[in-house]
This record gives C-alpha cells, sequence and structure tokens, in this order.
C-alpha cells in the first residue's frame, strides 16, 4: 500500500500521519506527501514531493504506484487560488487515479459548508442525502463542486472513492478561541464585531463566552468534530468495502450547544457569559451512517471537548498559524 495524501502538514494530515504510520495493520504501508506550502522530513516510509495540485504533470508524477489517496488539500476565501487548487486540482487527481493500474480507493474529506451550515436554517437533522445549499462565498461553492465531481467518477467510470463530509474541525486549543471577544478569535462569527467595542474590550478582559443566539433568540447549536475522531474515521475507511462510493457525516454525535457551552464553562472554570444576537440558524448533522457501515464513533463529547482546549498549554515554538491554502 502506497498512500498519496495531499494537505499533508495541515491539521488533519499531521495527525492521521501520526496515526497511520504507528498502526501495525498498516506497517508496510509507506506515504508520499505532497506538500505545497510546508514540507515533512522525509523517512524510509515518507516521502515528500513539493508543488500544486494545479499543476496537472506533478499530480501525474504523485500518482504513479500510488494505491490510495487522501486528498485534504483545498483553500478557504482566496478566489484566485480556490478554482485551481479545489476544482482543477482535484480533477486531475481522479483522473490520473483512473488512469492508473495501481490505483484502488479514494478518500475525499469534504466539509458542512456545502451544506450551508448555520447560514440557512434547518428543520430536520442533516443527512447525506440532503441536497446541497452552499452558504455565500467561494469556499463553500468549492465544497459542493468537490462532492458532486467525485459522485461523477462514480457514475462514470464506477469509480473506487468516499468522502467524509466534517464539520469545523478542533485540535489543542482551537474551541477555546472560536470563543474570544479579541482579535485572537478563531474562525467566525467575529465576536467583537457585534458588540460595542467598549463592550468587546470587557468581555474580553472578564474572559467572557459569547452565547450565539438565532433570529428567534433560541441558542444555536452547530456541528464540530474533534481531529483525533476524524482520523479514526479515516482509518476505517481505508479499504473498507461498506465505504465503497459512500458519503459520511463525520461528526460529534450532538451539535454543540452554545447555552450549555456557556453553563459548563460557568461550573467548572467561574466564567461569565452573554447572549449575542446572530442571524445564524441550528444545524444538526446526523453520523448514524458512518456509525452504521464504518463501526465508528467519536469519543470527544461537549465537556471534553471544552477541557481539551481549556487545559492545553501551548509553547512558545508552538506559535496559533492559520495557513491557507493549505
Amino acid at each position: 500500500m502506497k498512500i498519496l495524501l495531499t494537505g499533508a502538514t495541515g491539521k488533519v494530515g499531521s495527525h492521521f500521519l501520526g496515526h497511520f504510520l504507528k498502526d501495525e495493520k498498516f506497517s508496510k504501508a509507506t506515504v508520499r506527501a505532497l506538500c505545497h506550502n510546508r514540507l515533512l522530513e522525509e523517512t524510509s516510509r515518507l516521502e515528500v514531493i513539493r508543488g500544486s495540485i494545479a499543476d496537472r504533470n506533478l499530480v501525474a508524477e504523485a500518482i504513479n504506484g500510488v494505491t490510495h489517496v487522501l486528498h485534504l488539500a483545498t483553500c478557504k476565501e482566496t478566489p484566485e487560488e480556490v478554482m485551481d487548487v479545489t476544482v482543477k486540482g482535484l480533477f486531475w487527481l481522479l483522473e490520473e487515479c483512473r488512469m492508473s493500474s495501481s490505483f484502488k480507493q479514494f478518500i475525499l474529506i469534504g466539509g458542512d459548508a456545502g451544506m450551508g451550515h448555520f447560514f440557512y436554517p434547518h428543520p430536520n437533522p442533516v443527512t447525506e442525502t440532503q441536497k446541497h445549499s452552499a452558504y455565500p462565498g467561494c469556499y463553500a461553492l468549492s465544497k459542493v463542486l468537490e462532492e458532486v465531481m467525485l459522485e461523477q467518477y462514480y457514475t462514470q467510470y464506477d469509480f473506487n472513492g468516499c468522502c467524509l463530509r466534517a464539520p469545523w474541525i478542533m485540535e489543542k486549543d482551537d474551541f477555546k478561541h472560536t470563543l474570544s471577544f479579541g482579535s485572537d478569535v478563531f474562525g467566525g462569527p467575529v465576536w467583537r464585531d457585534l458588540v460595542s467595542i467598549e463592550e468587546a474590550t470587557r468581555y474580553e478582559a472578564a474572559q467572557t463566552i459569547p452565547v450565539m443566539l438565532d433570529p428567534t433568540g433560541e441558542p444555536v447549536q452547530r456541528n464540530f468534530v474533534h481531529v483525533e475522531d476524524l482520523a479514526s474515521a479515516i482509518m476505517l475507511a481505508i479499504d473498507n468495502p461498506k465505504a465503497r462510493q459512500q458519503l459520511f457525516n463525520i461528526c460529534m454525535n450532538e451539535p454543540i450547544d452554545y447555552r450549555e457551552v456557556a453553563d459548563y464553562l460557568k461550573e467548572s472554570r467561574g466564567l461569565p457569559s452573554v447572549d449575542v444576537p446572530t442571524p445564524h440558524h441550528s444545524t444538526w448533522l446526523d453520523n448514524s451512517k458512518a456509525k452504521f457501515l464504518l463501526d465508528w464513533r467519536p469519543k470527544i463529547d461537549l465537556k471534553l471537548l471544552i477541557d481539551k482546549a481549556w487545559n492545553y498549554q501551548r509553547s512558545s515554538e508552538d506559535a496559533r498559524k492559520i495557513w491557507y491554502p493549505g
């Protein structure tokens, strides 16, 4: 087995590598990492090549001799790059795989951005059969196009692939920073933009926890997954016949309720909270299919997610950086 790993130096790629290279089941397997901005140190089982998946010649070189592809590379809101990386790049990967004599399986990591997550009302649990509904911007559109392109290769070429659709992926102290009123906030909403400057300053100093409210005044429920749980799902999907041409929601058993987050942080750490009205809506991703077919179970629940984030001690060598594209 030889796996091509795109986005190898990112959050998910680095965790997957750690799991994969230590697993006895895959002790004879090797990895070829296709890196863009950052490089890895090569070992006897890890080969590194550098370049962009938008380059077909490079992709052909990367696919040569590969049996499996784990595709993680992506862009965020970078319109000048997103189509080359997430659309053209995926197309070249799929084309080279379908023509390869060694290829066996393609695993795509998708995202709930393609379902609109909290931008649109979702009155029912979001299953794998619900139609796509990208929110405004190029990133969500790219996640829809990725899933649709892979699905069409199933139809056109009886291609062996699967998509693991993940919501917001957390590691280390990420979740803590999603709740900051400071400029160190990770992702959105940017809480300090939803209150006055004076309030933002006061809330930041007091480590106040924002409780996101929907347009009716109810606390929002939003989906997350810890990177360790996503990595375990990837491991279960590799060479699993039940994963063939399937789409799976890979997420926590229940979405995070912002009121419950605030209540637990008040109970466990004495932190205050404040309600913040927003235009956003609750979403509940249903992970039953992954449990049923992959025998996968997420281990990180609300309290453990919070405890991991607040207990994490970041060293001076572990500065917070967000890299896009990966």
